[in-house]
């Protein structure tokens, strides 16, 4: 196997090679068609699917099941290495196999057509022979979800197909792919000599009627798909230094604009654990109002204002027809509450859930998610409709009203506090909600209320807040833990440049670990540094005027995690450079694309 060097610490990473069944996080590319991710791992095997929708349950489970979860592998048959990189501005994957008897090119795609996404989904991948002869181990098994389905096959017309509770799909290849069906799926074998080309597909749908196309059609749309992807890039506005690792990221969240609604799903995975072996094993296939905001803004940076749009629209449906709430479905319910299925888990991390507890917790941070996501889309040239405007100031007057309550943070952390995020939060809606007022895109009926708790607000922050003996704000009055989001504080424009950027130091001292840093005190010991944060503290030095030092943070993170392919996870663990938590995290490349903007303005100002 290829042996990648982690020039932080030193360990070697070998691409393909499994522990106990299951393949590094860091090993996984996405797949995508704008409803659903696949994930495919660096050994040939796509471990991670569902159908048709991100929060569908998954047809391949191998992910959290090592020994007998579903997946579809094409893998060599012979010892092989790996050399692995997404198409220039597109999120069709390639995977260069080497074997001591040849060499072959796998390219992977969740397909779409000319038109935009497919009404089915199609996962296709591709065989190219390079040299020699390489020969390819086939399995195509989906999975049992803990043995709460089981799948089976069966003969419509003139098609075998198999059956996943109400999934229904086929298996289609080139004809000289050889392959048997058993019950528990499909094995075989694919051989390809320099020149050959062979390709093999999963289509499926769930309580629809199924399209059958033919493997030649199939095969033309992974082009297509890749076409489409370099044609939305070639939208993207951001012309930096970086404009490569800015794409990638862009590429990266539209995986998670779930097309179907606007809504923005904060990862594509459940349970992959924030610390192996532990119990903190979420949910995130769902959408916050958090992500959306910072996705809004992302999309607005990037100059892609039919997404952003799109988004907006969404979570204003949202906030009028179910009411403030911290998460919703991508369909725009409201989340289910927390249960579990009989598996091992990712790397043996229990429980599997789905669901998640967020959802009736209170969370004072969405205040400033909105309006932040409102200003910035007014300050792009954009009008706010009456029914909005009325909506944002009802919404104003609410967090007037209730910015005094404890909550439950922006981690969403069972121990209700007067988180000082929170706070800041609340400050960052009213401060906005006025400059609306000012700008006429609200009405200014309430706007001199706004005004006197905005300030009352920023009072008690510096009041209770501040501890002299950190020389930092601490992340709730009365303790001395601190707390990396705090960075945002920066960006939200919360005054106080000194005591800013003292708690930026503080943060650093106790919550840093070489290039990253932890969420707050104390989670060192339960789990991974939180790779958001340590691009929160980026931006936040660039702002607050260290220009050169926040370029060197960047340039180290980015050596730091070099050894991925092209998608972040929620976490890392900064001794092993081992990915940690839900992927592709869509906090993790937001953060990372605001960090390069700020960069590329600060840049521009030198």
């Amino acid at each position: 196997m290829l042996e990648r060097l982690l020039p932080q610490h030193h360990e070697r990473i070998e691409l393909g090679v499994r522990k106990d069944g299951y393949l590094p996080l860091e090993q996984y590319g996405a797949l995508g068609d704008g409803r659903s991710v696949a994930l495919s791992g660096a050994d040939g095997s796509i471990d991670w699917w569902c159908v048709p929708n991100m929060d569908s349950p998954p047809l391949f489970d191998r992910l959290l099941d090592g020994e007998n979860g579903g997946c579809f592998t094409l893998q060599p048959d012979r010892p092989f290495t790996v050399e692995r990189q997404y198409r220039p501005g597109s999120n069709v994957l390639e995977t260069i196999f080497t074997t001591p008897s040849g060499r072959a090119k796998l390219t992977e795609s969740l397909n779409s057509g000319t038109a935009g996404r497919l009404p089915w989904a199609e996962l296709a991948r591709r065989v190219d022979g390079l040299d020699g002869t390489v020969r390819f181990r086939l399995t195509m098994k989906p999975g049992r979800r803990g043995d709460t389905v089981s799948p089976y096959h069966s003969k419509i017309g003139g098609h075998t197909v198999f059956h996943v509770e109400r999934v229904l799909g086929l298996f289609v290849h080139s004809d000289t792919v050889h392959c048997d069906w058993a019950d528990e799926g499909i094995t075989g074998e694919v051989t390809v000599a320099a020149g050959e080309r062979q390709t093999v597909a999963v289509v499926a749908g769930r309580d629809e009627p199924l399209v059958a196309p033919t493997i030649e059609q199939i095969d033309a749309r992974i082009d297509i798909s890749d076409r489409e992807w370099r044609d939305w890039c070639e939208h993207v506005s951001y012309f930096g230094e970086d404009r490569e690792a800015f794409l990638r990221s862009a590429l990266a969240l539209k995986l998670l604009l779930y097309s179907p609604s606007g809504a923005i799903a904060a990862a594509a995975t459940t349970s992959i654990p924030e610390g192996i072996g532990g119990a903190k094993n979420y949910d995130y296939r769902y959408a916050w109002i958090r992500d959306a905001g910072y996705t809004i803004k992302a999309f607005l940076t990037a100059g892609l204002e039919a997404e952003a749009k799109a988004a907006f629209s969404w979570l204003l449906d949202q906030l009028r027809s179910v009411g403030t709430r911290v998460v919703y479905t991508l369909d725009g319910k409201v989340v289910p509450g927390v249960s579990e299925w009989a598996m091992p888990g990712y790397r043996g991390s229990t429980p599997v859930r789905t669901g998640n507890q967020a959802t009736d917790q209170s969370q004072h941070g969405v205040y400033g998610d909105i309006f932040e996501t409102a200003a910035c889309f007014v300050g792009c040239g954009n009008i706010l409709d009456p029914a909005s405007a009325e909506l944002l100031s009802h919404l104003a007057d609410e967090c007037a009203d209730r910015w005094r309550m404890p909550d439950a943070g922006m981690w969403e952390l069972e121990e209700a506090q007067h988180y000082t995020m929170s706070k800041v939060s609340c400050w960052q809606a009213l401060a906005r909600a006025v400059e609306l007022a000012d700008q006429g895109q609200l009405p200014t009926t309430c706007r001199e209320r706004w005004s006197r708790e905005r300030d009352r607000i920023k009072d008690w922050i510096e009041g209770e807040c501040w501890s002299e003996k950190k020389q930092a704000f601490v992340m709730y009055p009365g303790t001395d833990k601190l707390d990396a989001s705090l960075a945002l504080a920066v960006r939200f424009g919360f005054d106080g440049h000194d005591r800013l950027l003292a708690t930026m130091d503080a943060i650093d001292r106790e919550l840093g670990s070489g290039a990253f840093h932890y969420r707050y005190t104390g989670m060192d010991k339960e789990e991974g540094c939180f790779l958001a944060c340590s691009f929160w503290m980026v931006e936040a030095r660039a702002e607050l005027g260290q220009r050169p030092e926040a370029r060197q943070r960047f340039d180290r993170l980015n050596e730091a995690l070099s050894h991925g392919h092209g998608i972040l996870a929620e976490m890392i663990d900064p001794a092993s450079g081992a990915f940690l938590g839900n992927l592709p995290q869509g906090l993790s490349h937001l953060a990372h694309i605001m960090a390069l903007s700020v960069l590329d303005e600060a840049a521009a100002c030198n």
